[in-house]
Formats: structure tokens, C-alpha cells, sequence
């Protein structure tokens, strides 16, 4: 405390006057870029990272400075992302003309000088290593203690001097600026629009800059990981052929993961790269823009790296390695049938086209790969880079549920003949590169989906018409039953998204399933060919053939019914669309001329399809998000009665809030609420507004945790939740719901507020530790 007291003196005398460059240069020294370059360790009994520093730093500022969208490229989740510091370049960047230079913390630098040499500007003190210095000189405290002399005003609702917006223009001051920026914006300090640190955290935090910002380094590995490390390494590294392009074929599809071993109690994660060195060497990470670009080297091996930065719910994707995990790839790839006479080359022609680049390896086997974690690979649609923001995540429905093409089926077998015609007509978007132009490629991929299509549906016509196949249920994967990945549920929260296994909540207004070609395009798409630091033209045309991948799913679902209904059930999904885009979903582009074999017995046969999709998934179907699992009766019926509410009305509810209920004796239980916003159409870019069905609106509740950007936090005893649902039902203005949150929201200038986000960070690690990570709160409301 007496740190924080001499601190708050420091700051009020070099408040006195604005500290220029120059200044401080005369009075701290010159700033050395190389200061951090090496670390010093903590001194005995002092400050440490790991066990003083990073769980204040985790918990208070992590949930808004973690990932690409971090303010100013602030990253905290590692001392690593604190030594390089900040930037006034913004990652997500709508209006780039050209491809930016990838700013990847632990990729694309790995020093912080290296960071100053790309812009980036220091929040740790590079000046004189003086007790005074080491504050005054630190922006990452300057920020903190801004907060402490300014905190909050008074009110539950903030002013519009606040700016919550997704893309709100970002103040990225240096240090010697903030004095200057602190005068204009006294509320500016960190964290901002929420309560501040306590003294003692900001001690400890001032306590370990004045010594010098020590780093003890991350957790050595026990004995069993690294064996298990050098195990997994050996097998991704044989030399035949067919090893290596299995190899090749796995790193592309798990370089975003956290991968972790099965067995180990910590979840230890780590990330599959490319390095310049063998196994047992230093790692040397090979960084490139997208993980099927050439390396650059003649040799190279694919190591395990564990992750240094702090678990995010909204980056985190576990992805468990096994004995079982290995024997399953050595079946799927190495069998007796595969035969790799050659390696792909890593050209953007080839290498950005998956059908391609492993038309060698068996297309059961890379189908098979892929649905024995359907779920892992489609979180990486939505966790990967692409998925931020309104544009990127309109093009979805608000709640749809997903199901896979049996392999074992017919239909697959087309699929494999349809790939090996057209293998090189399935052009992507990363073709172009990362300087893409807008209207060419747009077309020129337009017109290859159409013969695409074209082609499928004359295959599928005629097998189902003439052949054995039947248009039934037995298409559809049931997990070989075990697998609960055969049945998914996909939310979208207005700018992000979350993906869970079962059939959750109502059923909705459309359904996918997904083949393999859909499959591996998608994720190739979105995940291994997309780069988030590309101009204008690769983000709309990977956004604007997004379109024809949710429609290819949705066509795959339509067939299913009867032949009569398909076409104006598309025109329902497709309200207000034009005749064109319709074509794509079921028309003269994409049709089946075969009557369902499903035995349909009432007049409503989607949600009739719905419900016999739930009867064959049954033994697969993950329970966890279903409310009749509630065990209190009570507690059960008035959440049961909550998820009815539906219309308008829920129009003024967040997109996705948390709501903890207390009952006395017993821990708090935590649901979440999610408003499943209904739209005529998602066909149309930009023009979101215009298509909602405010009417048509519906409301999830589930137990546990879905989402990672709360937008509220609500907080009731099970004798409030009917004045709850009574609330929430009659919402008809901001008034009705500024009323709502006066009685149920810990709002974000609640003094009560760390403690409850402790609180829910507690129950969520507590419920599913491997799952678990940091919320984000840049999406948390201001009402």
C-alpha cells in the first residue's frame, strides 16, 4: 500500500505538466527497445508472474485485452504480449485496400524490439530503471491508476462519453502523450467502462513494475507430457510419403487447437507448428500467413509448442491426443490401401484447394477425420480469426441444428465420383491470395458453384430415382452409436457465435447437414485459407461465398422432405430474397428429382423431420443443455415457463446474458439466456435491419455456460424468476428494460461486479474444466 500512496503522489506531480518525448527522455533516459528482449527473473520473495501478476491480470484484464480484438493489439494473456505492448493498427479492418503485415504474438516476432521495429510501442517502463521510472514510464499503469483517481461516475448507466461499440475508434496513447490524453478523457482509465482494481491488486501490480517487471517463465513440462510430447512428435514426423502427407493433412487442420493429452488432469495445451529444427532441438517456428503456404525451407518438422497465453472461451478449441487418437490416423491414413506416390506442391493453385492437394489420400478417411470431432472443426468456423462482428457472422440463422452425411451412405459415394470430376472447379477464395480483387473472382466462383451444383443434383436425381439408394433417414450419420458430435446445435449471438453438441433447445426454423465437399470447403474457407489481415476483396468474397456453403447445407436438408413442400419451404427461409439467390437453395441450380422415402404421417413434415432427426440421434444426443435435467422441480418449471416467452418483446433483451440463481444452502446455479433473433432471410449483406421478424423472435434457456461475450449478467432466487419471465415478456422500450436491470442486472458499474464475474469464472471452470476459458466482456452492455 505504501507503493500505491507514493505512486499516487508521482502521478499528481507529473501531472503537472504534459511530459513530451524529449521530456522524458531528460528525465527518465532514453528508451531502450532491447530492456525486455531478455527477462530477469523475480527476486527472492518478490513479485512474481506466474503466481502474483498474471491471476490479476487474467481476471481484471484479459477479458477485454485477449485475441485480435484486444484494444490497441494489447494482449495481457502472456508476459510476452505485456513486453511487446500495443499498436494503433487495427487487426479487424473492413476497409483495408491491401493485405496488412501479420501481427501474430509468438509468430511473427518474437523480441519485443522486433515488436518496435513493426510499431508497436512499449507499456512497460524502457527508461531508467529507477523506482520513479519504472512507474512513470509504464503505460500499463499510468492506464490502472487513471482509475483510481478517476473511477466511475456515479449511476447505473454510464454517459455517452462511453463507447462500448464494437468498432469504436480506439485511443492508443504512448506514455509520453498520456498525460495530454488523460486531461481530455479522465475516464478513460483501465479498465475502462468498468469498476477499478483494488488497492491491492494495484500494489502488487506497482510492486512488480518497480522491480522490474520479472518473468519466472512458464510452467516446465512434467515427465509423463514430455513423453507423451516426444511420442507425438516421432509420429507426426516418418519419412515415407504417406506419413507425410498425412502429416501435412493434420497440421492444417489443427494448427488452431488446443491440443491436449488425454489423460492429463491439468489440460495442459498445446499448439501444432512448423519448425526449422528436429524434435529435442530449440524450437524454431516457421511463420507464414496461412498453414498451407510454402515453408521455405527444404526441411522442416511439425512440433508441439505449449500455449503460452491464457485460455480464452472465445479462442478455445480442446482437441485431445491419444493412443487411441494415433491408431485411429494410422488406420485412416497409413492403411495398406493408401498409396502417396507423390507430395502436393505447395502452390496457392494447388495447396489452397484441399480436393487437390490430397486427392491421394482417401476421401472415407479424411471424411472420417473430420466427423470424429465435427464439433472441434466447426468451432474453428467460429472461434478461428474469420468469425468477428456483424458482417462476418450474418450470414448465419440466430439457431440452427447441423447433421452429417452418413459416409457409409450412397450418396457419399457420389460425393467421392463428384470430387474426382470437378476437383479443380471447387476454387476458393484464398486462390486469389490476400490481395483479392471484388468483382471477377466473385463471379468466376459463382458460376463454378452453379455447374457445381448443377452436377450434384443431376448424380443425386438420377441414383435416387433408378438406383437402390432411398432418400431416408439412413443418410444421415448417427455416430456409429457413440459419437455425439453427429448432432450439433449452432447460436448465433448478432456478433459472434457458439456451437454445442445435442439437439438444443425448440426446433428451429432451418437445418443443415453436411457432406464431405461442404465440410472440407468450409473449413478451408474460413479457417485454413482465410487471413484476417487481408484487404477488402478476400474478406467479402470469403463472407459472400459463405452464402453458398449455408445453402448447400440447407439444400442437403431439404430434400429430406417431401417433394411437394421443398420449394416453398425454401421461399419461407427465403422471404424477401431474390428469385436468384432461391435457385441455390432449391430451384433449377440445386433440385432433386426423387420423391423422400421418409414416412411422413402428419402435415407438418419439418418439424415432423425434426423430430424422428431427435428419435435416431437419441443415443447419441448430449443432454447437458436440456432443461428437463434441472433436478429442483420448481426451479425446473419456471425456466421451462421462461424459454416459452417469444415475440417481440424479446427484442430489447441482450443477445446472450448469464443468470445465476441463488437459493439459500446451496451454490449459485448458473444458466444462460439466449434470444434467437428471427430474420426473413440472412441472404442479403448489410442489410440486417430491414429482414428482422421481430414477431417470429424465440428464447433458449439453457443450464451452464453457452457464449463467450456476455452481454449481461443477470442475477435472481428462484422466487424472482416468474417477476423475471413477466419483465422480459412485457419489454416494449429501453424504459421497460433500464426497469429490468434496476432489479435483476449486476451491471458493469456495479460495485458487486468482479465479484460476481469471479464467481461465474469459478462455476464455469468448475463445471467443465476442459472447456472452460476467460470470458470477453467487449460485448458487455451499457442500460
Amino acid at each position: 500500500m505504501r507503493v500505491l500512496a507514493a505512486a499516487l503522489t508521482l502521478s499528481a506531480l507529473v501531472g503537472c505538466a504534459t511530459l513530451s518525448r524529449d521530456s522524458f527522455d531528460d528525465r527518465f533516459g532514453a528508451a531502450d527497445p532491447q530492456r525486455y528482449d531478455q527477462s530477469l527473473p523475480p527476486a527472492p520473495g518478490g513479485v512474481g508472474w506466474r503466481a502474483d501478476v498474471q491471476p490479476i491480470l487474467q481476471r481484471r484484464c484479459v477479458v477485454c485485452h485477449g485475441c485480435y480484438d484486444a484494444p490497441c493489439q494489447l494482449k495481457l494473456g502472456a508476459w510476452q504480449g505485456v513486453a511487446r505492448g500495443a499498436s494503433r493498427d487495427n487487426v479487424y479492418d473492413t476497409e483495408r485496400l491491401q493485405e496488412a503485415a501479420p501481427t501474430r504474438l509468438f509468430v511473427d516476432a518474437q523480441l519485443p524490439s522486433q515488436w518496435r521495429a513493426k510499431g508497436f510501442f512499449p507499456v512497460l517502463n524502457e527508461r531508467s530503471p529507477t523506482p520513479e521510472a519504472q512507474l512513470a514510464g509504464s503505460l500499463l499503469y499510468q492506464t490502472l491508476l487513471l482509475k483510481q483517481r478517476h473511477p466511475l461516475p456515479p449511476g447505473p448507466v454510464l454517459g455517452e462519453g462511453f463507447d462500448f461499440s464494437l468498432d469504436r475508434a480506439q485511443s492508443c496513447p504512448r506514455v509520453e502523450q498520456f498525460e495530454a490524453h488523460a486531461r481530455q478523457s479522465p475516464l478513460a482509465g483501465m479498465p475502462y467502462g468498468l469498476p477499478g482494481l483494488q488497492a491491492h491488486e494495484l500494489d502488487t501490480l506497482a510492486r512488480w513494475l518497480q522491480a522490474g517487471a520479472a518473468f519466472d517463465g512458464d510452467l516446465p513440462l512434467t515427465a509423463v507430457q514430455q513423453r507423451q510430447l516426444q511420442d507425438w512428435e516421432a509420429f507426426l514426423n516418418g519419412s515415407s510419403n504417406n506419413e507425410r502427407r498425412m502429416s501435412r493433412y493434420l497440421f492444417e487442420h489443427l494448427f488452431l487447437g488446443h491440443l491436449h493429452f488425454e489423460g492429463d488432469a491439468t489440460h495442459r495445451a498445446f499448439r501444432l507448428v512448423r519448425s526449422s529444427t528436429p524434435p529435442g532441438q530449440p524450437l524454431q517456428l516457421i511463420a507464414s500467413r496461412r498453414p498451407y503456404d510454402d515453408p521455405g525451407v527444404e526441411r522442416f518438422w511439425y512440433r508441439l509448442e505449449p500455449e503460452h497465453e491464457v485460455i480464452l472461451a472465445k479462442t478455445h478449441m480442446p482437441y485431445a491426443l491419444s493412443p487411441a487418437r494415433m491408431d485411429k490416423y494410422r488406420r485412416w491414413f497409413l492403411g495398406d490401401e493408401v498409396r502417396v506416390s507423390e507430395l502436393p506442391s505447395y502452390a496457392v493453385e494447388v495447396a489452397s484447394n484441399p480436393f487437390v492437394a490430397f486427392r491421394q489420400l482417401p476421401v472415407d478417411a479424411r471424411y472420417r477425420f473430420l466427423l470424429d470431432e465435427a464439433q472441434f472443426f466447426i468451432m474453428n468456423f467460429i472461434k478461428g480469426p474469420v468469425c468477428r462482428g456483424q458482417m462476418a457472422v450474418d450470414v448465419i440463422e440466430d439457431h440452427f441444428w447441423v447433421s452429417f452425411a452418413d459416409p457409409k451412405a450412397n450418396a457419399e459415394a457420389i460425393q467421392r465420383d463428384l470430387l474426382l470430376r470437378q476437383a479443380e472447379q471447387l476454387t476458393l477464395p484464398a486462390a486469389q491470395g490476400s490481395d483479392s480483387g471484388l468483382l471477377l473472382p466473385w463471379l468466376r466462383m459463382a458460376r463454378q458453384e452453379r455447374r457445381f451444383l448443377q452436377t450434384k443434383s443431376e448424380l443425386l436425381s438420377q441414383s435416387f430415382a433408378s438406383g437402390p439408394a432411398r432418400l431416408d433417414l439412413s443418410l444421415i450419420w448417427d455416430g456409429d452409436g457413440h459419437n455425439r458430435n453427429a448432432a450439433l446445435t449452432i447460436f448465433r449471438h448478432f456478433d459472434s457465435a457458439s456451437v454445442v453438441q445435442g439437439f438444443v433447445g425448440e426446433p428451429p426454423k432451418t437445418a443443415w447437414i453436411i457432406d464431405y465437399p461442404l465440410f472440407e470447403r468450409i473449413y478451408y474457407l474460413l479457417v485454413a485459407g482465410y487471413d484476417v489481415f487481408g484487404n477488402v476483396g478476400h474478406q467479402l468474397n470469403s463472407r459472400l461465398y459463405m452464402d453458398f456453403m449455408r445453402m448447400e447445407g440447407e439444400f442437403n436438408f431439404l430434400v429430406l422432405l417431401p417433394q411437394r413442400v421443398r420449394e416453398s419451404t425454401a421461399m419461407y427461409w427465403y422471404r424477401g430474397a431474390t428469385g436468384e439467390a432461391r435457385e441455390y437453395v432449391y430451384g433449377k441450380n440445386a433440385y432433386l428429382d426423387a420423391e423422400s422415402a421418409v414416412p411422413y404421417r402428419s402435415q407438418e413434415p419439418q418439424r415432423e423431420l425434426f423430430e424422428l432427426l431427435r428419435r435416431r440421434q437419441a443415443p447419441v444426443l448430449d443432454k447437458r443443455f436440456d432443461l428437463a435435467g434441472v433436478p429442483d422441480a420448481t426451479l425446473r418449471g419456471e425456466l421451462q415457463r421462461l424459454a416459452e416467452v417469444k415475440g417481440a418483446s424479446l427484442s430489447w433483451l441482450p443477445e446472450m446474458s448469464v443468470l445465476r440463481i441463488d437459493a439459500a444452502g446451496a451454490a449459485p446455479r448458473y444458466f444462460t439466456l439466449l434470444r434467437n433473433t428471427a430474420h426473413a432471410n440472412v441472404a442479403h449483406l448489410a442489410r440486417e435491419k430491414a429482414e428482422l421478424r421481430p414477431d417470429e423472435n424465440t428464447l433458449t434457456v439453457v443450464p451452464g455456460f453457452i457464449g463467450a461475450y456476455p452481454n449481461a449478467i443477470y442475477h435472481a432466487t428462484v422466487a424472482d424468476l416468474r417477476a423475471l419471465r413477466v419483465a422480459i415478456a412485457g419489454l416494449a422500450s429501453e424504459a421497460d428494460y433500464r426497469k429490468l436491470a434496476d432489479r435483476f442486472v449486476v451491471r458493469r458499474t456495479d460495485p458487486r461486479f468482479w465479484a460476481a464475474s469471479d464467481a461465474m469464472h469459478d462455476a464455469y471452470q468448475l463445471q467443465v474444466p476442459l472447456e472452460a476459458g476467460l470470458f470477453d466482456y467487449n460485448r458487455l452492455q451499457n442500460r
